[in-house]
């Protein structure tokens, strides 16, 4: 795994927001519609503890609908967007109306060109080349 894709983050004080199984909307033109979450990276737990993960963290996605040629196939992804509402350091509580990840390159690039929607600040500050294609970040 490139040295640049920074897998850990802080767990310190985030609440479980997406599980292993949750589907998510894809926020990106790749092709793929929805997913669900396979696999999260850097995970250490508990046995019997079922994986979570939280905005900005680098999930593996397996793709339901979508194109043909993305369908049934696994990807790398970054969660950009949860309904789980998360408190940012200056107090103020944030959450969106959906489930969303961007799709990335084993490289660390977004494999679409835009990014559709807003996307959480975090996700822009330790994804800055996803940020670069977003709309809008919130």
């Amino acid at each position: 795994m490139p040295e640049k894709m920074n897998v850990l983050g802080s767990r310190k004080g985030f609440t479980p927001a997406l599980q292993h199984n949750s589907s998510v909307v894809v926020a990106d033109n790749s092709g793929a519609k929805e997913a669900v979450i396979i696999g999260i990276y850097g995970y250490r737990g508990v046995l019997r503890r079922v994986p979570f993960a939280n905005i900005a963290d680098l999930v593996m996605v397996s793709v339901r609908k979508g194109s043909p040629d993305v369908r049934k196939q696994k990807f790398k992804a970054v969660i950009v967007r949860q309904r789980m509402p998360f408190r940012r350091p200056d107090g103020t509580w944030i959450s969106f109306e959906d489930n969303a990840v961007v799709i990335i390159n084993p490289d660390g690039t977004p494999k679409g060109t835009e990014v559709r929607g807003p996307i959480a600040r975090e996700a822009a500050e330790r994804w800055p080349k996803i940020a670069s294609v977003a709309t809008m970040v919130i």
